[in-house]
């Protein structure tokens, strides 16, 4: 288990390192359009365990929404403060 600021720093150092084969690079690589649509897909499934599959489906789905999320601060250049500034 890792929180949240853990999971942006793993994000942070595979992106750094540029880890072909890395996930998280390829996401970066593709863009800000490309990572908001999985942004918006790993929403709309995280409804959808909500609504139709459980708990455990739900945390399954609102962890991928995370990581995306993580994803998506990393390209569009916003730290966890910037984000904190307004939670």
């Amino acid at each position: 288990m890792k929180t949240f600021e853990e999971l942006h720093t793993e994000l942070v150092t595979k992106w750094v390192e540029q880890d072909e084969s890395s996930n998280t690079v390829a996401l970066l690589k593709g863009g800000v359009h490309s990572i908001g649509k999985k942004v918006v897909e790993e929403a709309a499934e995280a409804w959808m365990a909500a609504e139709y599959e459980g708990k455990d489906r739900t945390a399954q789905e609102i962890a991928q929404l995370l990581y995306h999320a993580q994803v998506l601060m990393l390209a569009a250049d916003v730290s966890l403060e910037d984000v904190y500034r307004y939670l």
